[in-house]
């Protein structure tokens, strides 16, 4: 277990600067320079040259892409992904005003999510083809069909003409003031769950129904032992792998996917920051963003795998 764990924890360094690499490349690429727009203009047209040439010195952009690069891998391995070409403030200071809220966010959406789906999900394709099993479908579909933005539109619209409410401007920290940060939390965190929580169930009722079909689980029932005894000891844990690799994967991507939601409650989150940041041409800002949401990944990845271990004694890592 060790030695896998080490090996996996040395693949992460070649798979950061890869994606680094690539980012890095795609935002020299697209259209548009920062120098123009901080200037007043995204087309030079009533620019000074050498007024664009003197901030584009003081940016740094005027030297070669690799001696940027280098640069940056090298403030990277101390913890500095420099300075904001649009704020002028450091990109770690921008990213901890907003990593909190985002992380929050994740978390409280997925236990919900967790919580709710996996005893539907079970309860489904325990009582397959009931009413029950019906009902929990025909949620968990509208969950997967409805996009989440949405969801949080009616949300917002419901409660404004019903109580007057309005999402908050500002975030609050749970440790400042717990109630207003629940407030403000709350209805993004139903919003995101609904859909987290619909995915997740449906994919704990498929693969729970193929494990109840196996022989040992018909065996179990012939010798006598009850529901809850062959559902939760044997089938649950035998079927819960893919499951638990959605979750993984869903809570990875929520830490920098949440744009819309977001933007729907006000919320000055990860994902709002990435969105800003490519429309401002901000290469700092952008390249710590991916590197922030890829290293996210390859964390909940090796998670995951360790996971596997614990629900199925037959996996054993090398």
């Amino acid at each position: 277990m060790r030695t896998y764990v080490a090996k996996r924890l040395l693949l992460i360094v070649p798979t950061l600067l890869g994606v680094a690499a690539v980012v890095f490349l795609v935002m020299r690429v697209i259209p548009g320079d920062v120098a123009l727009l901080i200037l007043g203009g995204d087309d030079g047209g009533q620019i000074d040259p050498q007024q664009l040439a003197n901030m584009r010195a003081q940016l740094g952009l005027d030297q070669p892409i690799l001696v940027q690069f280098g640069t940056w891998l090298w403030g990277v391995l101390r913890f500095d992904f420099g300075t904001s070409l649009w704020t002028s403030r450091p990109v770690v200071e921008e990213l901890l005003i907003r990593l909190p809220l985002s992380l929050e966010l994740a978390l409280l959406a997925t236990m919900v999510s967790v919580l709710i789906a996996i005893p539907f999900g079970v309860l489904s394709a325990v009582r397959q083809d009931t009413w029950i099993d019906y009902v929990i479908r025909v949620v968990s579909i509208g969950g997967l069909a409805i996009p989440s933005f949405w969801v949080g539109i009616l949300v917002i619209l419901f409660l404004v003409l019903w109580f007057g409410w309005g999402p908050p401007l500002e975030y609050t920290p749970p440790w400042v003031d717990p109630w207003a940060n629940f407030q403000q939390m709350v209805w993004p965190v139903v919003t995101v769950g609904y859909r987290y929580a619909a995915v997740t169930a449906r994919m704990t009722r498929s693969t729970l129904l193929e494990v109840l079909r196996d022989d040992y689980i018909r065996t179990a029932w012939a010798k006598g032992l009850g529901e809850r005894a062959v559902v939760i000891r044997h089938a649950l844990k035998n079927s819960m792998l893919p499951v638990i690799t959605l979750i993984g994967t869903e809570f990875a991507f929520l830490i920098g996917g949440l744009v819309v939601t977001e933007t729907v409650f006000t919320l000055n989150g990860v994902g709002r920051f990435v969105v800003d940041a490519v429309a401002h041409r901000d290469y700092p800002v952008v390249q710590a963003l991916v590197f922030l949401i890829a290293f996210s990944f390859v964390i909940v990845n090796l998670l995951v795998d360790l996971t596997y271990a614990w629900f199925d004694p037959r996996i054993r890592y090398r």
